[in-house]
């Protein structure tokens, strides 16, 4: 079983979502063309994760920019949008299950979701971003608060999916809990830099828990690189478990796991969840914080 999943490393057109939902749609089409059994979009994708007004990201309570939030919270939308019903039929006229990335209204403020719709158009999961980056203007959503891992059928077979979006990428718990609900692959939507320090860490989030992971991008200068990694490290002696980097190019990237291979490996090798020692990790869910690491914009 060779999965292929489509990396849609392109650029968006703002906060216009009938140009973004336009590309998407095109893109979507020439990753079927190519073979795509998934289809990745980069984080929030509705509105090409575009900020309301400059310097949103160093002061996003700026008192004098409350109008343009409020512009931007009205760009989000729910299931029931124009935008995510076309998606939805693509997967199903397309016979390929598309994670597509919005902004998603919610109560008391918006979210930062990932749906994965299967070939048939039905939702398995939408995941919210847990980690949202409140140092920025992510503070002015809502953090989601559970980690989803759905059984995705394709016309190969079976495989189980789980999703974190950008900043998860750097807490190893995301990865670490998806790995125990079962997951096989994670798809890892993102919208920031990419540098050697982030792609080492998905590296590292495969190998530790024997998990393939996926990350699309945006293309530009610094950022791109779109990434895929194999859980596989070692057979006769460690090895790169790089499938594909982009470069900064706008592109479809398509990363192949071999689930067949990955799957033997996970019944022998001694990662994953094979000789984990629960009962020594209390510490990992005290709410407490030491005095180095208190933030006031921080949320528990």
């Amino acid at each position: 079983m060779k999965l292929k999943v489509a990396l849609l490393q392109i650029y968006g057109y703002g906060m216009d979502q009938i140009q973004n939902l336009i590309k998407g749609d095109k893109y979507c089409r020439k990753a079927k063309d190519a073979g795509a059994d998934i289809v990745v979009f980069p984080e929030m994708w509705n509105i090409a994760y575009s900020m309301p007004f400059e310097g949103a990201l160093d002061n996003p309570l700026d008192p004098l920019k409350e109008k343009e939030r409020i512009f931007w919270k009205n760009q989000a939308i729910d299931y029931n949008s124009f935008f995510f019903k076309h998606f939805q039929n693509l997967a199903k006229d397309l016979e390929m299950a598309i994670l597509i990335t919005y902004l998603e209204k919610y109560e008391p403020a918006p979210r930062n979701t990932a749906t994965l719709i299967d070939g048939k158009g039905k939702i398995l999961f939408s995941y919210s971003k847990v980690h949202t980056c409140d140092f920025s203007l992510e503070s002015l959503l809502t953090p989601g608060d559970e980690f989803k891992v759905s059984e995705l059928e394709t016309s190969k077979g079976s495989v189980k999916i789980g999703c974190m979006i950008c900043y998860d990428r750097e807490f190893p718990e995301s990865a670490r809990v998806l790995m125990l609900k079962g997951a096989e692959i994670i798809l890892i939507p993102n919208a920031c830099e990419m540098d050697d320090h982030r792609l080492s860490q998905l590296k590292t989030r495969a190998f530790e828990n024997m998990v393939g992971v996926a990350m699309v991008n945006y293309p530009g200068e610094n950022f791109g690189h779109s990434a895929a990694f194999s859980p596989i490290c070692y057979k006769n002696g460690y090895r790169n478990n790089l499938l594909i980097e982009a470069g900064e190019e706008e592109g479809i990237y398509m990363a192949i796991f071999d689930m067949d291979e990955i799957r033997k490996y996970r019944k022998y090798e001694t990662w994953g969840d094979a000789y984990r020692k629960p009962k020594a990790y209390g510490d990992l869910i005290r709410s407490e914080v030491d005095e180095v690491f208190k933030r006031k914009d921080s949320r528990r």
